[in-house]
């Protein structure tokens, strides 16, 4: 299975983390916000982080989809989902 930069990102964070995680924590990481925290909501930087933000979202479905990640400990009102990547997922990273 051949894997976009972003997806590859995401799912080699979620396969270091020790114990399941919430997938969108990583989001920053993998694309930091390039614009002052001040930027209006119509800077083209900031909207270009935010397609690329609801991109990731996007991603982390199609891993769940493609059984590369799975969701150990479903959202509970406090918090989102816990996941954690799957056999076939690491295969993909190896």
């Amino acid at each position: 299975m051949t894997l976009n930069t972003d997806a590859r990102e995401l799912l080699r964070l979620i396969a270091e983390s020790p114990e399941p995680v919430v997938a969108s924590s990583f989001f920053h990481t993998i694309h930091p916000p390039n614009f002052d925290r001040g930027a209006a909501e119509d800077d083209p930087r900031r909207e270009s982080w935010t397609e690329k933000q609801l991109g990731l979202y996007g991603e982390m479905l199609k891993l769940h989809e493609e059984a590369l990640i799975r969701v150990v400990h479903p959202a509970n009102g406090e918090r989102p989902d816990l996941v954690e990547v799957t056999a076939a997922g690491r295969a993909v990273l190896a």
